[in-house]
């Protein structure tokens, strides 16, 4: 798995060849607040017949930097990256966070995205005050606090262990920086300017970023779709891989009959 120098950042990606054919665009999975490529599912990241990317953002995972504290900032750095990999279009998918990276992304450089697809985001991503003032004076118990909101009452005990572990392991600045991102983003006026393509996935338990997010997007977003998965939180693409992976398949799919059609 390989790094890359963006902007004297050392970025970390997993890099799946699925074999695609030229003209089937890649994906780009970009995580959201405080997360690593892992938080999105093995299926999805080795989907067949697709090439996959799945970044560390700066300071997150095994990437290095200080982290970013604008989602403008963030969306910048998945340009350069794509520019150094050479990559013209392709299809970036965005959880949380990463859902409000992909909406700048869109709203700026919409030729190089083949589609797009927001998990559990929204068009303002307003954070809690005592998450943003938790981080900062007890971050331990915030962590468990943003799990027990992240994850839905179905969630397996292992599932939530795993969850906080790996949050407890975040830098508290790299993830204050990323609620301080979230917590300014709002793109509600802007979401008619969307052009490309777009498929909404949430979850129905999803605390914190609840299924009336997806729904403004899915009805604000021009010809968006929506998908909302039963029986998951706002980690839904974990929660339920299956049915996320299956839901970005078949997205991928309509984009290949669209263009063949065209």
């Amino acid at each position: 798995m390989p790094y890359i120098a963006i902007n004297d950042e050392h970025l970390f990606y997993s890099d799946w060849d699925g074999d695609a054919q030229d003209e089937h665009p890649p994906l780009v999975l970009v995580h959201g607040a405080g997360g690593t490529h892992l938080h999105w599912p093995p299926q999805l990241r080795r989907l067949r017949d697709t090439d996959v990317y799945g970044l560390d953002l700066p300071g997150h995972g095994h990437s290095r930097g200080q982290g970013h504290d604008s989602i403008a900032a963030y969306s910048e750095m998945i340009l350069a990256w794509a520019e150094a990999l050479s990559l013209r279009r392709f299809v970036l998918v965005g959880h949380s966070m990463g859902g409000a990276i992909g909406q700048e992304f869109a709203l700026h450089y919409a030729d190089r995205l083949a589609g797009l697809v927001l998990v559990s985001s929204g068009a303002r991503l307003q954070v809690h005050p005592s998450i943003l003032q938790g981080v900062q004076e007890d971050f331990p118990a915030t962590a468990k606090l943003i799990c027990d909101w992240a994850l839905s009452q179905s969630a397996s005990d292992r599932s939530k262990r795993l969850y906080l572990r790996a949050l407890l392991e975040v830098n508290p600045t790299v993830l204050l920086g990323d609620f301080w991102a979230c917590d300014a983003f709002d793109v509600r006026e802007r979401l008619g300017d969307i052009s490309v393509p777009t498929l909404v996935i949430g979850g129905t338990e999803d605390r914190l970023t609840p299924p009336k997010y997806s729904e403004y997007l899915h009805e604000h977003i021009p010809n968006a779709q929506l998908l909302l998965v039963e029986e998951a939180g706002h980690m839904v693409m974990l929660e339920q891989p299956a049915v996320v992976t299956e839901a970005i398949a078949d997205f991928l799919a309509t984009l290949q009959a669209s263009r063949i059609r065209q």
